[in-house]
């Protein structure tokens, strides 16, 4: 994780606390160096996510496809430095309505095996 990415997050979504901009305030807070916002987790998430969208044995059709939700537990703080890994699966598949849900689970690890983030991903698919 890039320290000016953390910096350019946290200004875009208007959080200036220290520790997200600042190491020497964050390593005085415990942190390893610059804490990334929780909600960064997208940004290192969801290209494992999409990755598994656009998976061809799902056949997703993504011309119906609509964002359902998202949901995640907090884990380990990202911190600048950090290297990341995601890893996403398919959670479970069902019909309601004539629609398809698509839920897929993404965990995220840094470079000591802890786990950043957990996320839950659901994808409706309309009824053609």
């Amino acid at each position: 994780m890039g320290r000016e990415k953390i910096r350019e997050y946290a200004n875009a979504i208007g959080v200036h606390a220290d520790i997200n901009h600042d190491g020497e305030a964050a390593r005085a807070a415990g942190f390893r160096d610059v804490v990334a916002p929780p909600m960064f987790a997208v940004v290192y998430s969801a290209g494992s996510v999409a990755a598994g969208v656009l998976d061809p044995e799902l056949g997703i059709d993504l011309a119906r496809m609509l964002h359902g939700s998202q949901e995640f537990v907090w884990g380990e703080p990202v911190c600048s430095g950090d290297t990341v890994t995601t890893t996403t699966t398919v959670a479970d598949l069902y019909e309601r309505a004539g629609m398809e849900f698509y839920v897929f689970e993404s965990v995220s690890l840094n470079q000591d095996g802890q786990e950043t983030v957990r996320g839950t991903w659901t994808n409706i698919v309309r009824a053609g």
